[in-house]
């Protein structure tokens, strides 16, 4: 049987030569390369998830609650509580993760014939999202600085005219925040060019230095946050993600979302989850700490640090033979797993427990003797 490559098959031109999504899964001491948040679920958090799977577990042989109604209904509380804003069940919709929202978001408001756009660098799965609904990617600009270019962007909206706008913040793989003036301007910027959605995506918000923009969608119809319990809930094993809106887009975004998307399973860990809000909280609290402690340390030693309102901290400059990518495999050789993420001259660790931190700071303490020596 001859070998077969995926150009050889009669895929869609706009995946021709591109890569899927994905971080290096290696089996090393020091894992800070994902954004994880470090710390194993409390065990009475535990006990209630295995509680509560035991209870769905009768009733497998039933699709599940098509709507989400409860899980949807605690969501919109923990979003009250957390922002101040007021919602209800009709704002708020669930999926398998922010992906799927990003994804059900692209293929209600994009598609073939419809372009989206999003301020690079900043997180990757955007444009393959894009892609893979047959939405046009535009790449807008940011300054060197990784701040959003207002003037530039809201000149690139005008010029394109697209259908969906991605505002990252606080923005991955920079870890700066967008502020909510830029927000403004951008989504006036997207509906005098022709009404548009623009899609904040606060999935480390938790982490921020800031408040959330979710009051923001008051009286903004085409405005959406998306959200994760991947990062400061701890659940990146449980895939569940969210988005905040006018019920108009909630209703909008059920036209293309699968038939019982999010198993009862699914359903019933993250209920468990938020039973547990204030606890989870609290971890958060610590990797902010510990954040900045690493924001501290690596501008002591001589690294460009960018400001970072989330869970990982960019830092270089990394020039000459290898760039980036020599200094990531030199790091690694010393059993710490940090992120290139491409960024020219940059590389991205997570925020990890306090020893992981001490690990990654002492490896690049040694990195930096080794390349002044």
């Amino acid at each position: 049987m001859s070998d077969v490559r995926i150009d050889d098959l009669p895929v869609r031109d706009e995946l021709r030569g591109k890569s899927p999504y994905g971080a290096p899964q290696l089996d090393v001491p020091v894992r800070l390369n994902t954004n994880e948040n470090p710390y194993p679920l409390p065990e009475p958090l535990v006990e209630r998830i295995a509680e509560r799977v035991r209870e769905a577990a009768r009733g497998l042989n039933r699709y599940p609650d098509r709507d989400a109604v409860e899980l949807r209904t605690e969501l919109a509380r923990y979003l009250t509580r957390t922002t101040g804003h007021e919602l209800s069940l009709a704002h708020v919709w669930a999926a398998n993760g922010s992906n799927e929202v990003i994804q059900q978001l692209l293929q209600t408001f994009g598609g073939p014939g419809r372009t989206a756009i999003g301020f690079e660098p900043s997180y990757s799965m955007h444009g393959l999202i894009a892609r893979g609904t047959g939405t046009a990617w535009i790449s807008g600009p940011r300054h060197d600085d990784f701040t959003v270019d207002v003037e530039a962007a809201a000149k690139a909206i005008a010029e394109h005219q697209p259908d969906v706008v991605f505002i990252t913040t606080p923005n991955n793989p920079t870890g700066n925040a967008v502020p909510a003036e830029t927000v403004l301007a951008l989504y006036e910027a997207a509906q005098a060019a022709k009404p548009s959605m623009v899609v904040v995506d606060e999935a480390y918000v938790e982490f921020s230095h800031g408040d959330s923009l979710l009051p923001l969608i008051e009286g903004r119809p085409n405005l959406v946050v998306s959200r994760t319990m991947s990062k400061a809930f701890g659940a990146a094993g449980l895939r569940l993600g969210y988005l905040a809106a006018h019920p108009a887009v909630v209703d909008a975004v059920q036209l293309v979302r699968l038939p019982y998307h999010l198993s009862a399973v699914t359903q019933a860990t993250a209920l468990a989850a938020l039973e547990h809000t204030d606890t989870l909280l609290k971890y958060v609290d610590q990797l902010k700490a510990e954040r900045d402690r690493l924001v501290t340390e690596l501008r002591a030693l001589g690294y460009e640090v960018t400001d970072s309102d989330a869970n990982f901290v960019q830092f270089g400059r990394f020039d000459g033979e290898g760039g980036a990518h020599e200094v990531w495999r030199k790091i690694l050789d010393r059993g710490v797993l940090v992120r290139d993420n491409g960024v020219p001259g940059w590389l991205r660790v997570t925020a990890g427990t306090p020893d992981e931190n001490d690990a990654f700071l002492d490896a690049v303490r040694e990195l930096k003797k080794e390349l002044h020596a």
